[in-house]
This record gives C-alpha cells, sequence and structure tokens, in this order.
C-alpha cells in the first residue's frame, strides 16, 4: 500500500494548486471555479454542473458571482426558470478564461514536472 516495491520506500509525489487571487490573497479563479464553467459550457445548467461536481448550487452560484465581480466581466448568461426551466450558457469571455486556464495549467504541470525529476536526481 503506497510503497515501492524496489526499495521498500513510499512513493512521494508532488501535488500543487493554481488559483487567481484578489490582492488580498483570496482565492477567485481556481480548478473549482474551472470545472463549472466546463460543465456549464456542456450542460448549460448550473444546477446540473453543481451536482456533477457535489457542491451546492448556492456555493456555486455565489463563487461564479465573486469571479464575475474579481474579473470585471460576467461569466454566465443567466436565463430565469419559466415554462421549459432556465438555463445558464458561458460567455464568450468564460470560454477564453477556460481556454487560458487549460493553457496555464498544462505549462505549470510540464514546468513543474521537470523540476521534481531534478529534485529527485539531486537526491539521489
Amino acid at each position: 500500500m503506497g510503497m515501492n516495491d524496489k526499495t521498500g520506500q513510499h512513493k512521494v509525489l508532488l501535488n500543487y494548486k493554481v488559483w487567481l487571487s484578489s490582492i488580498t490573497g483570496n482565492g477567485i479563479v481556481g480548478e473549482t471555479e474551472y470545472r463549472l464553467l466546463k460543465h456549464i459550457a456542456n450542460d448549460k445548467s448550473l444546477k446540473a454542473a453543481s451536482d456533477d461536481l457535489g457542491i451546492s448550487y448556492r456555493k456555486a452560484w455565489g463563487d461564479l458571482k465573486k469571479a464575475e465581480e474579481f474579473l470585471g466581466y460576467q461569466l454566465l448568461d443567466r436565463q430565469r426558470g419559466g415554462k421549459n426551466g432556465g438555463n445558464s450558457i458561458v460567455t464568450d469571455k468564460a470560454l477564453k478564461l477556460i481556454e487560458a486556464y487549460e493553457a496555464l495549467q498544462q505549462t505549470f504541470d510540464d514546468q513543474v514536472e521537470a523540476a521534481f525529476i531534478e529534485f529527485k536526481n539531486k537526491l539521489k
């Protein structure tokens, strides 16, 4: 369980998180907001996205509203209930944010992996 068969030592992994924050350090856009936006882009529903991610609708709505205020632009076009129910559609700026976040995350993944390999090599 968690042991490396050759050395008998535990396998060490590196974990990190990337998020955008305000000057006060409060997280504004991170993995949760990114995943919400991705789900909404596919399902056109904030409720479905929050259910899929296992977070309350109220928290999901609040997190995205906070992100909109921080970023200074709308992430969702929301249509309230009605005969066929409401829906949420990600804006063009939100789509650009998703794309930019994915590119940033990939850059970090590549650089962190290289740095971690260098770190492990120094331990040998």
